[in-house]
């Protein structure tokens, strides 16, 4: 009998929607139950979407299959989102005190407020990063309870097209799928594939897929910065394919012969390859397109990460993906950065069990879908599934998919965890912030009001100081 409690989680790539359904088990590792792609070649360009209709019925096939597989009517899905769209930039935000004060939790939330206001023409901000506060004359992570005139909050600021944002969210409500959490697909796989040891030494994780390669960049267990470059496996595709043959002969004539980097010794000026049955391409020909653009790749990689960060990358460069698969990937990054410390991450850092083949082949191609499924905490079955949340529980009961249980949303939220809030949340969040905004204005000129009344109330008025003045004549001639 199938399960009727399971997590789904949704990725949209450049070339394909996948969609996985499994369990978390006891023991911290997932039991994968089922796996569903989708071509998505013709509606979803480098990670963002660009035709809507075709993107709807994408997730519609997806989520169709998925019920197919499991049986069950499908309450909700976890998203990851990523894509050239996605990018980071640098924010400080400063507030300077009239004379010394303790800092507070709510100064250090005022300013997080304060950042989250921010806005870019044509982006919204879809998660931040505080990174170090500045106290005075000095850095720190924790500001609270410490006394200054000076307080500064340096924060990433992680951003994406307006465009493309509500683009997105339009897709599943078009296609009737409730979305249980939206996470920045980076920030999610980064959690799934480094070590605490890695992000707290520092490192730059490359995830290399079909049109785009991703970078983030951690030091001192903080993300310090998030690129999407345009360029990816498929970009090595096309150069083969000026060769004038088809897109798909190029491509398992990348898989057959191509490496990433091959030493000059090695090479054999009088071998050739195949083109089709009357062509042929000389191995040194070959091998100078594809390292050609490989180098690109690596160079634009590298030039994301912050110069003052170069030097302090201890844990080194970890790849991940499709493309990371090419042979000699983790040699032409560390010829190309000068980094000897290389890992290729295959697999997720947690146990999964599956039968299916793209998942135990571990080639780093689910490495993403499976660290959002990770990320899930709801049930997301349907109808004839338990009434709690607890995705432990073993006991079923019928329930209707209005029923389930639903995540619980929180504007005090902490930064930097990867969620991606859906329009309506943040026009929810957007406006209780102002109302907590014009309530402090109010307690703050009430404040001011009694502060003046007090103040008017010890000050003496002129018939006050006339009767003392008297008193003090009257006494003076008396005596």
């Amino acid at each position: 009998m199938p399960s009727k409690n399971f997590i789904v989680a949704i990725e949209l790539g450049s070339t394909k929607i996948t969609g996985v359904a499994g369990q978390k088990n006891h023991d911290g590792s997932f039991t994968v139950n089922a796996v569903v792609r989708e071509d998505s070649t013709s509606c979803i360009r480098k990670g963002v979407v660009y035709n809507a209709d075709k993107t709807v019925q994408c997730i519609t096939n997806v989520i169709s299959r998925l019920k197919t597989a499991m049986k069950t009517e499908i309450a909700q899905v976890y998203v990851g989102v990523g894509g050239q769209s996605i990018h980071s930039v640098r924010n400080v935000m400063v507030r300077d005190l009239a004379e010394p004060a303790i800092v507070s939790t709510d100064m250090v939330n005022e300013l997080m407020d304060s950042n989250r206001a921010m806005q870019y023409k044509d982006f919204e901000i879809v998660d931040f990063v505080a990174h170090e506060y500045k106290v005075d004359n000095q850095y720190q992570l924790e500001p609270v309870g410490i006394e200054c005139t000076h307080l500064e909050g340096n924060f990433l600021n992680i951003l994406q097209r307006k465009k493309y944002y509500h683009s997105l969210n339009n897709c599943f409500d078009r296609a009737g799928v409730k979305i249980a959490e939206m996470y920045l697909a980076p920030i999610a796989l980064a959690d799934g594939v480094l070590t605490d040891a890695e992000k707290r030494s520092g490192c730059m994780l490359v995830d290399m897929g079909a049109e785009t390669t991703t970078v983030l960049v951690f030091n001192k267990n903080i993300l310090r910065h998030l690129a999407v470059i345009p360029l990816g496996g498929n970009n090595i595709t096309k150069d083969i394919a000026y060769l004038q043959m088809e897109e798909a002969d190029a491509e398992m004539m990348k898989l057959r012969h191509a490496s990433a980097y091959t030493e000059n010794n090695e090479i054999d000026a009088s071998l050739s390859y195949n083109i089709d049955n009357e062509r042929k391409v000389e191995s040194r020909k070959f091998i100078e397109l594809v390292e050609g653009r490989v180098q690109e790749i690596v160079q634009n990689a590298w030039h994301q990460v912050p110069e003052e960060l170069t030097d302090k990358l201890v844990a080194g460069i970890i790849l991940t993906g499709g493309a990371s698969n090419m042979k000699n990937m983790d040699v032409a990054f560390r010829n190309h950065t000068h980094i000897s410390k290389v890992r290729i991450a295959k697999s997720v850092n947690f146990k999964v069990h599956s039968s299916n083949s793209e998942i135990s082949s571990s080639n780093g191609t689910m490495n993403t879908i499976l660290s959002l499924l990770a990320k899930g905490e709801i049930n997301c079955a349907g109808s004839d599934v338990m009434a709690q949340k607890n995705i432990f529980e073993e006991t079923a009961t019928s329930t209707t998919v209005e029923e389930q249980p639903k995540a619980i949303k929180s504007t005090e939220e902490q930064p930097g965890t990867g969620k991606v809030k859906t329009p309506t949340e943040k026009a929810k969040e957007e406006e209780e912030r102002r109302a907590a905004e014009e309530a402090r204005r109010q307690q703050e000129e009430e404040e001011r009001k009694a502060a003046e009344e007090e103040k008017k109330e010890k000050k003496p008025g002129v018939k006050t100081k006339f009767i003392n003045w008297m008193k003090t004549f009257i006494v003076a001639d008396e005596e």
